[in-house]
């Protein structure tokens, strides 16, 4: 999956597909359980979601933990592969191995419109 930012995901969609990339632009549940296969050939272009805990590096930007713990919680089409007991694990394990900020990964929540669900979920975890 490749986010980028708003302005430029459909170009850069149209880049990739010129490119003869497999390459889909914000597909559906549909689309992806049809079209979308598992494999290292398929690139998903997503806008990049303002405000998103990214970390920037000499080589680029990459994502914080808090976004994807985020991202797999609220994007059940992309991520149907780790809802359930998948999720609980993965953020069991995060937040016994990693130090998470708790207020980054709940401000982005919020921003996803998820904050209370998310609260909520890791609170269980947490208990």
């Amino acid at each position: 999956m490749v986010e980028v930012e708003k302005g430029a995901a459909k170009s850069i969609f149209i880049f990739l597909k010129e490119q003869n990339m497999n390459v889909f632009f914000k597909p559906s549940k549909e689309v992806f359980d049809r079209y979308i296969t598992e494999n290292e050939d398929t690139i998903i272009v997503k806008s990049l979601i303002t405000e998103a805990p990214v970390i920037n590096t000499k080589s680029g930007n990459t994502v914080s933990l808090e976004k994807v713990l985020v991202d797999i919680f609220c994007d059940d089409i992309i991520f149907t592969a780790y809802q359930g007991n998948e999720m609980k694990t993965i953020y069991k394990n995060a937040i016994s191995k990693y130090s998470l900020n708790q207020g980054k990964l709940l401000r982005y929540a919020s921003r996803r419109g998820k904050k209370e669900e998310i609260k909520d979920f890791t609170n269980q975890i947490y208990s």
